[in-house]
């Protein structure tokens, strides 16, 4: 079976940044197969990392290596970790917030600091500014091809130092459902939230009701309205808004063929809540 790593960075396909990571790791093992999750993550943006790692790491074979380089504190004392999930998958990546949403969906079990004076690009020593590169994508494939051992990437860390973001969990609350505005589905400008499928049908919600939706951030309320929620947009107007369910399973807003982000100037993250209520 071909030994696969899949990256995933906020540095785009502008520069020979991402080239130089598939050298690397060609370098050490030229049979390895290295796929792209992502490299359009917004600048700097940990949450959406955190996300996008949540939204494909379990549909791919276990014993995948995932390399995640988001990181504003390149060169700091943050570590660089290599986390392994419930499910057996391997994350390379700085503990800065990054497996915040595979903790609380999947788990991290293990969690190793990677040991730099083992597993660091050769000559790479004096460099700080890219980690992705001299340090990431280096263990990875070191990793992957079997070259180290998980034990071999370095100490082990206590999971208490998992550095996890703030996450608003979805509930029942006395008038309706609270949850948070996860991530928007950027080409389409729909809004994906935390609140379950389950969570929404045992709350006595059924196909086709109306549903009166808050949308609000930190000081401002910025759509309220009421929704019906359908199965499917061909059973929506082109134009009118709509209610569904996910390919996460999760509640998603929508304008039918339209951007429902971009027509009521909504965002994501912790501080974007959405309000719902029969």
């Amino acid at each position: 079976m071909v030994k696969k790593i899949v990256l995933q960075t906020d540095f785009g396909l502008e520069d020979g940044a991402v080239s130089a990571m598939y050298g690397v790791a060609f370098s050490v093992d030229p049979s390895l197969g290295i796929y792209n999750l992502t490299h359009e993550i917004p600048q700097y943006n940990i949450w959406e990392a955190s996300y996008r790692l949540y939204q494909t790491v379990n549909y791919w074979p276990k014993e995948t290596v995932f390399v995640s380089v988001v990181d504003p504190g390149v060169g700091t004392e943050r570590l660089s970790v290599v986390a392994r999930t419930a499910d057996n998958h391997y994350i390379v990546t700085p503990n800065n917030g990054t497996l915040t949403h595979l903790q609380e969906s999947v788990g991290i079990v293990e969690l190793r600091q990677i040991d730099e004076t083992v597993n660091r690009l050769p000559n790479s020593g004096e460099s700080y500014t890219f980690h992705g590169r001299d340090v990431y994508v280096y263990t990875a494939a070191r990793l992957a091809s079997g070259v180290i051992s998980f034990d071999e990437v370095g100490p082990l860390c206590n999971l208490n130092q998992l550095v996890r973001l703030p996450h608003l969990q979805a509930e029942v609350v006395q008038d309706g459902i609270v949850g948070n505005i996860d991530i928007l589905d950027g080409r389409f400008g729909n809004l994906w939230t935390n609140i379950s499928r389950e969570l929404l049908f045992d709350y006595g919600v059924k196909y086709g009701d109306n549903i009166e939706v808050t949308i609000s951030n930190t000081y401002t309320i910025f759509y309220q309205n009421k929704i019906q929620i359908g199965q499917s947009f061909a059973k929506s107007r082109v134009g009118d808004p709509i209610l569904f369910i996910n390919s996460l399973d999760k509640l998603g807003v929508a304008i039918n063929q339209g951007s429902f982000a971009s027509a009521h100037h909504i965002k994501s993250g912790d501080n974007w809540k959405i309000h719902i209520k029969k």
